[in-house]
């Protein structure tokens, strides 16, 4: 297994590694090669906040594998211990939680994905990675075991990595629901030459964009 020795950042390679998970071994990010997907680790089985994001996650679940990404879970603790928290949720929240969960009981996982922060003891804290179908970091989020995170933001973060990556665009703040510039609106890359101004402008007079100024031109999504 290649380990990490600093924290990953945007841009990095998925690590290689093997891991055992509920639904049995998986490569990673090999057995992912070609799609996106979204790893994402909580601090405990049969912790309170944590049962909350799974079913949320798996609520979810049909809908991110329609948009293209596979979900997977990871923790410190053992695989029976996984096994039978997903067994309670079945049992309590009427969910059968569809995608496996990586068991990390020796934290080798979670210490190359700087997933243990000493200041917060020595389980997981909530950290989330969107890799694209290179196996490439494009989003890591980190949030702290007391707060839960928003299965919504994401699958708009998710959904806005997608969008930018086929039309070469960047996306607002909010997308595809920002206040400021409308709604469905996405961000042309800004002109880099004189020459590029000069087009701006001709797409404004065709109608195709609009443009605060040069160096902030929009349109509507497709």
């Amino acid at each position: 297994m290649e380990m990490m020795t600093r924290m990953p950042l945007l841009g990095d390679k998925f690590p290689e590694m093997t891991v055992r998970t509920t639904q049995g071994v998986k490569n990673l990010p090999g057995d992912y090669a070609g799609k996106w997907f979204i790893l994402f680790s909580h601090p405990g089985d049969f912790t309170p906040v944590c049962t909350t994001e799974f079913v949320a996650f798996n609520k979810r679940f049909d809908e991110f594998r329609n948009e293209g990404a596979e979900l997977l879970g990871l923790s410190v603790d053992q695989l029976q211990s996984h096994l039978k928290w997903t067994e309670w949720i079945e049992n309590n929240a009427n969910e059968k939680i569809k995608f496996p969960i990586i068991a990390d009981e020796m934290g080798l996982v979670a210490q190359q994905l700087g997933m243990i922060h000493p200041g917060k003891g020595t389980n997981t804290v909530r950290a989330v990675f969107i890799v694209d179908p290179n196996g490439v970091m494009r989003t890591i989020l980190y949030f702290p075991q007391e707060i839960g995170r928003s299965v919504n933001e994401i699958m708009r973060a998710f959904k806005a990595l997608k969008y930018a990556d086929e039309h070469k665009v960047a996306c607002p703040e909010n997308f595809p629901n920002n206040e400021w510039l409308g709604q469905g609106t996405v961000i042309i890359p800004p002109a880099a030459t004189e020459a590029q101004i000069e087009e701006r402008k001709a797409q404004v007079e065709r109608g195709e964009i609009e443009c605060l100024d040069w160096w902030l031109c929009y349109k509507k999504q497709k």
